[in-house]
C-alpha cells in the first residue's frame, strides 16, 4: 500500500479536466439568462453537474464559522485564538467580546477526535456550550501538512499534548473527549493524578468513547480484532506525496478513513446523493443546502500519522490495555485507580454503533477510587453516534446534563474555596487576639 496515497493523487488529476468540463456546463445551465435555466432538462444537466463535482472533489478543512453567540438575550461577537500550540496541535478558544466585567462561567476544554475529521465536525458542541461555558478546543493538524522535521506523533505524545494543555488551562478546568480522545484524555488525567499534579481537571465528560471495546463490540471493534495490527500496517499505511509539505511521512490516509466510513452505510449515503439531486431538480433549495452543509464537513478528513493511528489500533481495539490496567505511558502504568479528586460523566448513545452501549459506562467500573456524589452516567435514548454529540437531542438532552454537572462542581469549589478564606481568617483573629 506504500504507493496508494500517489494513485489517489493521479487519480485526482486525471479527473481534473472532466471536473472543469463540468463546472463549466453547471454555471452555464444555472446562468439566468439562459432560457435552458429555467426548464426541467437545464435543471437536470445542472443537477448533475452539481453531483459528479461534490463527488469528485477534495474537501477543504472547513471553518468553524461561530462568529457570535447569545449571551443573555444579547449577541455577541466571538473571535477565534489560538492559545498554545504545537506542531499536530492548536489549542483554540473562543473568545466572547463582553463589555465589563466578566462573571465567572465554567471553562471547558473539549478534546476533539483525530481520526480522520477535523475538529469543526463538533462545531455544534462549542455552539451549544458557547453562551454559557469559556470553551476551549483541540484542533488537531493534518499529519500531511506536518514536515518530518517536526518529528513523530503517536499515542503517548497525544496524552503529553492533553498533559500540556491542562497546565495551561488550570485546575478549575473540565474536559470533554468525544470518542477516540477518551481514552488518551482518561490515560492523561491518571498519570495527573497519580503524580499529584496541581493541574488536574475538575471534571471529565467522556462521550460515546472506546473505553472498554469487549462491551458491546461493534462492527469496527470486531474488524479490528479480527485483523490485527499488522494487516493495518501492511494494508492502510501509506506514504505522503511531494510536493505536500509533510511528503514521505508515513500516514493512515484521511481518503482510506472516508471509504471504511461510507462502506459502514453505503446505502444510507448513496440514497442521500440521490434525494438531493431530487431536490436539486425539483428546486427544493432548503434541502438541498442542508445535504451540501452535512457532506462540506462529513467529506473533509485529515490524514494521522502511522505511529499514532497503530498503537491506538494496538493499545485500544487489539490488546484493551487500558480496561486490563496494562496500559504504558513513557514506562510508566496508567493506573485509574489513581484518579480520586476528577468528577466523572460518561456519555452514551443508545444506537450507537461505533462504540457500543456500555464501553463509555465501563470508565465507572475502572475508576474505584472516584467518590459517588462525583459520578454521573447517562445513556441517551434514541440516538447514534453523532447524536452523542451533535443534533437536537444533543442541544436539548444532553448538553444541559454536562453544563449542569460542571456548574454544580464550580458551585461545590467555590463554597470550599469561600469556607477555608473565612476559616483562615478566624484563625488570623484568634492569633492576632
Amino acid at each position: 500500500m506504500s504507493f496508494a496515497y500517489h494513485a489517489y493523487e493521479a487519480v485526482h488529476m486525471m479527473v481534473s479536466p472532466a471536473r472543469a468540463m463540468s463546472d463549466a456546463m453547471q454555471l452555464a445551465f444555472k446562468n439566468p439568462a439562459n432560457p435552458l435555466t429555467y426548464t426541467p432538462f437545464g435543471r437536470t444537466i445542472a443537477a448533475s453537474c452539481e453531483l459528479f463535482e461534490r463527488t469528485t472533489r477534495r474537501y477543504g478543512k472547513p471553518a468553524f464559522g461561530l462568529d457570535t453567540t447569545t449571551m443573555g438575550g444579547v449577541k455577541v461577537a466571538v473571535e477565534e485564538r489560538v492559545v498554545w500550540q504545537r506542531p499536530f496541535c492548536n489549542l483554540v478558544y473562543f473568545d466572547r467580546k463582553i463589555e465589563g466585567r466578566r462573571k465567572p462561567q465554567p471553562k471547558v476544554l473539549l478534546v476533539a477526535p483525530m481520526s480522520g475529521h477535523y475538529a469543526t465536525l463538533l462545531r455544534g458542541t462549542v455552539e451549544a456550550f458557547l453562551p454559557d461555558h469559556e470553551v476551549y478546543i483541540t484542533d488537531w493538524v493534518d499529519a500531511r501538512l506536518v514536515p518530518l522535521s517536526a518529528g513523530r506523533f503517536d499515542l503517548d505524545d497525544y496524552v503529553d499534548y492533553v498533559i500540556a494543555m491542562l497546565h495551561k488551562l488550570g485546575p478549575d478546568t473540565h474536559v470533554m473527549a468525544v470518542c477516540q480522545p477518551s481514552v488518551p484524555v482518561l490515560a492523561a488525567i491518571a498519570r495527573m493524578e497519580a503524580e499529584t499534579d496541581p493541574s488536574s481537571p475538575r471534571s471529565m465528560t467522556l462521550m460515546g468513547g472506546p473505553i472498554d471495546t469487549r462491551c458491546s463490540p461493534t462492527a469496527v471493534n470486531q474488524l479490528a480484532m479480527e485483523r490485527g495490527t499488522d494487516w493495518f500496517r501492511r494494508n492502510c499505511i501509506t506514504r505522503v506525496p511531494f510536493p505536500h509539505l509533510g511528503a514521505f511521512r508515513e500516514v493512515y490516509p484521511g481518503f482510506m478513513q472516508l471509504s471504511g466510513f461510507m462502506a459502514m452505510n453505503f446505502d444510507r449515503h448513496l440514497t442521500a446523493h440521490y434525494d438531493m439531486y431530487k431536490h436539486l431538480i425539483a428546486g427544493d433549495g432548503d434541502s438541498a443546502e442542508k445535504h451540501r452543509d452535512f457532506y462540506d464537513e462529513y467529506m473533509a478528513v485529515m490524514d494521522l500519522t502511522a505511529e499514532f493511528y497503530l498503537q491506538t489500533v494496538d493499545t485500544v481495539f487489539v490488546k484493551h490495555a487500558l480496561p486490563k490496567g496494562e496500559m504504558m505511558h513513557r514506562g510508566k502504568l496508567v493506573d485509574l485507580t489513581a484518579i480520586r479528586s476528577v468528577a466523572l460523566m460518561t456519555v452514551e448513545g443508545e444506537n450507537d454503533d461505533i462504540s457500543g452501549v456500555g464501553q463509555t459506562r465501563a470508565t465507572h467500573d475502572l475508576c474505584v477510587n472516584i467518590p459517588d456524589d462525583m459520578r454521573v452516567e447517562y445513556l441517551q435514548k434514541g440516538v447514534g453516534h453523532y447524536g452523542v454529540f451533535n443534533g437536537s437531542r444533543f442541544r436539548s438532552e444532553i448538553a444541559p446534563r454536562i453544563a449542569d454537572f460542571m456548574l454544580t462542581l464550580d458551585m461545590k469549589a467555590a463554597k470550599e474555596r469561600r469556607n477555608e478564606t473565612a476559616q483562615t481568617a478566624r484563625k488570623a483573629l484568634k492569633v492576632a487576639g
